[in-house]
């Protein structure tokens, strides 16, 4: 289907050399990249569950603004 759509000026000049690089039509190029995005738009997104020790959470006086004293916490004061 022929239609007009309005394309970045820089991203019309790094599809027309994908399509050169690769030997394909720019519509090709066009069609795989508007494919990709719709495909990537469509996709649930998934739920992540991050693990943790147990622990209660941040400890009582432990400043995360403070760098010096989280590294000496840490043991990285050398």
């Amino acid at each position: 289907m022929r239609t007009t759509v309005t394309i970045d000026d820089a991203l019309l000049q790094q599809a027309k050399v994908v399509a050169a690089r690769t030997n394909r039509t720019l519509g090709e190029v066009v069609n795989d990249a508007l494919r990709v995005a719709l495909a990537r738009s469509s996709r649930k997104p998934q739920r992540v569950t991050l693990e943790t020790d147990g622990g209660s959470g941040l400890q009582p006086g432990v400043d995360l603004l403070d760098k010096e004293a989280l590294a000496e916490l840490l043991g990285d004061n050398g």
